[in-house]
């Protein structure tokens, strides 16, 4: 009987540290998530300006005369 309650007490103190090392490992991911979420908000920036700058190089861009005026339609043969 004494020794089932040592086996127990074991058992408890084992889960007592699993419980430890899982709420530290849950924190360390937390912390993780929120770096990267801040992270991956840098980079959303820095694609939306990038995105910005393309667009206005594109509106400098002349149109080329070639493709605004009409093509020439050939006589039939």
């Amino acid at each position: 009987m004494i020794s089932d309650f040592h086996e127990l007490s074991d058992k408890i103190d084992q889960l007592a540290d699993m419980t430890m090392a899982l709420r530290r490992e849950n924190a360390e991911l937390r912390q993780r998530n929120v770096a990267l979420a801040a992270e991956a908000q840098a980079y959303q920036l820095l694609l939306a300006e990038a995105s910005r700058r393309v667009s206005a190089l594109l509106e400098k861009i002349p149109p080329d005369p070639a493709e605004a005026a009409p093509q020439p339609q050939g006589d039939p043969q």
